[in-house]
């Protein structure tokens, strides 16, 4: 306060003097007219006097060597005059009362000029009562002593003497375009102790003093601030933080400028003002009316809560209170193409299931509420606060996943997964690799993280189980030879029973692909043998279709040479079966003209049978049996000419050469005969007897025993 006040005597001494020296040379220059122009000299000088006084008194500090050069002047002024043939003397008195009737009252009458860029802080010395400020208390409201809440605006400003007060010039605050201003009251109520910055009340932007505390304003720390602009600030009572001091009150002068939200960004708050979040909550409740917490007050009259808030901000310029709000920028979330954002929320109502009886694996909820939402995010970027939610990323095209060591896919997802060790029925280790194919329906997606909780456990927890167990039962149900020579129904049952399995966690197998199986090296000795072999056999089979092509083509050019003889031999051929086919139909028609015959020479004899029979009847009716036999034979002997005694007779009459006479006359007989006796039916038999009577001619006789007829 001292210095203040020395400050401003200096400065008041030098506005003294710099006074006096230009009201003498006003006054010189006007002496030598007439008495007539009096009056408009004196108000002259006394305009000049109060131009060159405001112009004096609105400069910063005065120096001597100014009034040195002022009284030079008068002395070249007093050197005119006296060529010009005016005694200066005569101005001497003149000047020195026209300086007293302008000095004494602008000395006494305490005048003091604002400029137009200064704001005036005056300080009461003392009051005639003694009254002083109450306690507590920085800043006068009723003419205490001391600090004033009224400041001096530009302008002149008279009663305010030196002996009883000091008005202190401070220069306006300019807050640039693009920056903000933050404001630390010195004065006023407290603050109540569940709130750190003082509430904003109606003063102009804080350049009424008398009404901030008036109106109930709270020192310390002002939730509100100033924004662009020139502002008349009471620097007694409130200190101004701009970029320009930022560092010298512990601040980046960074944190002072506005708050700029990249495109394609979110801003997450955090309030340090405002009530305790509830138990069991993260993050303070959306709050609206406030203008994205650019309204301080509004904020904390609704209720709002300090911490981390829920509401985020979107890409723009923000005049923010950086006292009141922290920001963190963070990328808006993007949801790829081919893939749905799963959101779970920890923040929002209370949960509320909308997923059905038929769901009992989780719970969904509509968006707003706590827990997985039932809608996902679809392709696309979604300004989402990344610190009271969660965004599991579902691909909903179809992934391949791969049960091998070698790297192939690049979604990271089977990172955790190996070939399978298998061990076969005849006892057989060895490796298969398995190629898994599924795909997740979009309005499936939420149902299955709200069962696993990610993609991730979808793969750890269900698929790898399900697919390593399959493999392994299967491969004990066969040999290894067997598994791999019939890896196609191998694979075709594993696809059947994984879809089936996976259906019950809303997950679609697409297909179940077999890779490289690898078994024992002794094994696969023998299977290349094996295959060596059978490629042999198929390369003799080759070979062997084409002998028989050759052999084929042979023939066939041999018949190509043939072909006119082959033509003429089937010509033969087909003439050869007509002439057979003629003969056969020709034969036919003689055996059926000879059965024709034969059924009528039948029906002759039968005829001709049935007349002799008759005939015989009636001969035997009228001869008798035994007499018609006799004239029968008798007749046929008759008719034939059968010799009834024999050429030759051989009989036995005791003699030793009878039968060698017999077959010697006999030959002699066949020598000498004329002709042949043909035998009949009806021939008699010789009849050889032991003793046989003897004819006259030595020649045996014919006994011809006839039939007895049998009498009554």
């Amino acid at each position: 306060m001292k210095s203040f006040q020395s400050c401003l005597g200096t400065r008041k001494q030098n506005k003294v003097v710099r006074f006096a020296a230009s009201a003498i040379a006003t006054l010189a220059m006007a002496a030598p007219t007439s008495l007539t122009n009096a009056n408009s000299i004196h108000s002259a000088n006394a305009s000049s006097v109060k131009t060159t006084a405001a112009k004096e008194i609105t400069s910063a500090s005065v120096q001597l060597s100014q009034t040195k050069s002022n009284i030079a002047q008068l002395q070249i002024s007093k050197t005119q005059y006296q060529a010009a043939g005016i005694n200066p003397f005569i101005l001497l008195p003149i000047v020195l009362v026209g300086g007293l009737v302008i000095f004494v009252p602008l000395f006494f009458g305490g005048l003091v000029v604002i400029g137009e860029r200064e704001v005036g802080i005056v300080v009461r010395k003392f009051t005639l009562s003694g009254r002083g400020l109450p306690a507590g208390r920085l800043i006068a409201l009723n003419g205490e002593a001391g600090l004033q809440a009224d400041t001096l605006a530009p302008g002149w400003h008279w009663g305010y003497g030196s002996w009883q007060y000091s008005v202190k010039k401070e220069s306006v605050i300019v807050i640039p375009q693009g920056e903000i201003a933050l404001i630390v009251a010195a004065d006023g109520a407290s603050n109540p102790p569940e709130r750190i910055l003082g509430k904003i009340v109606n003063c102009d932007n804080f350049q009424d003093a008398r009404k901030f505390l008036t109106e109930g304003g709270e020192k310390g720390r002002q939730m509100g601030f100033l924004t662009a602009g020139t502002y008349r600030i009471n620097t007694a009572l409130f200190k101004v933080i701009t970029a320009a001091n930022a560092s010298a009150h512990g601040m980046s002068p960074q944190q002072l400028h506005i708050h700029e939200i990249a495109a394609e960004k979110v801003g997450i708050i955090t309030t340090l003002d405002g009530l305790s979040i509830a138990a069991g909550e993260i993050a303070g409740r959306i709050i609206s009316g406030h203008d994205n917490f650019q309204n301080g007050q509004k904020f904390i009259d609704a209720g709002g809560q300090r911490g981390l808030q829920e509401q985020v901000l979107l890409s723009g310029s923000w005049n923010l209170n950086p006292w009141l709000v922290n920001i963190e920028q963070v990328p808006m979330t993007e949801i790829p193409i081919g893939y749905v954002g799963v959101v779970i929320s920890f923040v929002g109502k209370e949960h509320q299931d909308v997923s059905g009886a038929a769901f009992t694996h989780g719970n969904l909820v509509n968006q707003g509420h706590k827990g997985v939402w039932v809608e996902p995010l679809y392709p696309g970027k979604h300004p989402l606060n990344t610190k009271v939610m969660k965004i599991e990323l579902v691909p909903t095209t179809n992934i391949v996943l791969n049960f091998t060591e070698r790297i192939i896919g690049n979604h990271g997802y089977d990172t955790n997964l190996q070939a399978l060790k298998l061990l076969s029925f005849d006892g057989f280790s060895f490796s298969l690799e398995i190629f898994q194919i599924i795909h997740i329906g979009a309005s499936d997606a939420p149902k299955v993280i709200s069962r696993l909780g990610s993609m991730q456990n979808v793969i750890d927890q269900v698929l790898r189980p399900i697919v390593g167990n399959y493999f392994r039962n299967s491969a004990q149900e066969y040999t290894i030879l067997d598994f791999l020579i019939a890896r196609s129904e191998r694979q075709a049952e594993a696809s059947e029973y994984v879809k089936s399995a996976l259906r019950a966690y809303d997950v679609q197998a697409v297909d179940s692909l077999i890779g490289l199986i690898t078994p024992p090296e002794e094994l696969m000795h023998t299977l290349t043998e094996r295959k060596i072999a059978e490629e042999q056999r198929k390369t003799y089979e080759v070979q062997q279709m084409a002998q028989t092509q050759r052999q084929q083509l042979v023939r066939e050019t041999a018949l190509a040479n043939i072909q006119q003889e082959m033509v003429q031999s089937e010509q033969s051929v087909q003439i050869a079966d007509l002439k057979a086919q003629a003969q056969i139909k020709q034969a036919n028609g003689e055996a059926e003209g000879t059965k024709l015959r034969a059924i009528a020479e039948a029906e002759g004899i039968r005829a001709t049978g049935n007349a002799k029979a008759e005939t015989y009847r009636t001969g035997v009716e009228a001869l008798g049996p035994q007499g018609y036999t006799a004239m029968q034979l008798m007749q046929i002997i008759g008719d034939r000419n059968v010799r009834l005694i024999p050429d030759v007779l051989v009989g036995s009459n005791g003699s030793n050469n009878g039968l060698v006479d017999g077959l010697l006359s006999m030959i002699l007989w066949n020598q000498t005969s004329k002709g042949e006796l043909k035998p009949t039916p009806l021939n008699a038999q010789p009849i050889v007897t032991q003793t046989q009577p003897t004819a006259e001619n030595g020649l045996p006789p014919i006994i011809v025993n006839f039939p007895v007829d049998k009498q009554h």
